[in-house]
């Protein structure tokens, strides 16, 4: 059995689709499908049901997957050291958010660059949920850690650890907006609230008020960066309330430069996900990168 045909067909079970695994493989969407057909004609038998949106395994495309992915990936991971024998030193590619990765994932990371013969090169980049999939999918990262769960075969998630949300303003906006100045339903009682957030949709203040409040938020963004870092630096300096992540303010919070809200009995909360693509956990440096991280996040939470 051809080789190549196994590595089409992995990939299409793993992205269930044509489309999306002929993009994977650097190939035509006919060229795909030409794989398949051939690989079925051999074999005797269907390997996927064809659907308006992608492809569903049949029962021996799950059975045949199962048996081969091992074995490819295993191929895959002797073909990359072979083109790093000049190096002792593999390289890990991480994604994620750029305030979580900075904050928490780098800081536990680089305890695993050093020389001590298991240590690994790291490469960091930083984009939203979909940027981050979709470059992870690609094969341009190793490891991505995103707030959204993927779908498909293709790529394989692990939560991590959840993200408390805390409202926040500094102590002169606090004093007019104490929490008996919030109406039962979340409308702010203070005209033309200033809210700081990443995006003019206010996506933070939005989920937190339809958590809590079970309403949308009657404010208006007074400044918007796509930064969280800067949307507390920016609440520190009075330019109005804000949504952030615990772990982001708790510092500001300690030194009193900000001030929490409200104190709900239920904080609304946000997962993040370890995601890899299915298979390479076989690969050493990019295991014990996802290890590290699962162990360190018992002490974030």
């Amino acid at each position: 059995m051809d080789l190549a045909l196994l590595r089409t067909f992995v990939t299409v079970h793993r992205a269930g689709s044509f489309t999306r695994a002929a993009a994977l493989l650097g190939l035509s969407q006919p060229a795909v499908t030409s794989q398949i057909r051939t690989l079925e004609r051999q074999l005797g038998r269907p390997l996927f049901l064809r659907q308006a949106r992608g492809v569903t395994p049949t029962t021996i495309g799950d059975e045949l997957a199962h048996k081969a992915a091992p074995h490819l990936d295993a191929l895959v991971e002797i073909a990359e050291a072979g083109l790093d024998e000049d190096s002792s030193v593999r390289t890990l590619h991480l994604a994620g958010p750029p305030e979580f990765t900075a904050e928490r994932a780098l800081p536990t990371l680089t305890a695993l660059t050093g020389a001590d013969g298991q240590g690994f090169a790291l490469r960091a980049s930083f984009g939203n949920a979909e940027e981050v999939l979709e470059g992870l999918a690609a094969g341009h990262h190793d490891l991505a850690i995103t707030t959204a769960r993927p779908r498909g075969a293709l790529l394989t998630a692990t939560p991590l650890c959840d993200e408390e949300h805390v409202l926040v303003a500094a102590p002169r906006w606090a004093a007019r907006i104490g929490p008996g100045k919030l109406r039962r339903k979340g409308a702010l009682t203070v005209e033309n609230l200033p809210v700081v957030e990443v995006h003019e949709s206010l996506p933070l203040v939005a989920r937190y008020w339809a958590a809590v409040f079970d309403s949308r938020p009657a404010a208006a963004g007074a400044v918007i960066v796509p930064d969280l870092r800067a949307v507390l630096a920016c609440v520190i300096q009075g330019a109005g309330l804000a949504v952030l992540p615990r772990y982001l303010c708790a510092p500001a919070l300690e030194r009193c430069e900000v001030v929490a809200l409200l104190d709900p009995a239920v904080p609304p909360l946000r997962t993040y996900f370890l995601v890899v693509r299915t298979g390479t956990l076989a690969m050493p440096h990019i295991a014990r990168a996802h290890e590290w991280l699962l162990r360190a996040a018992v002490d974030w939470a």
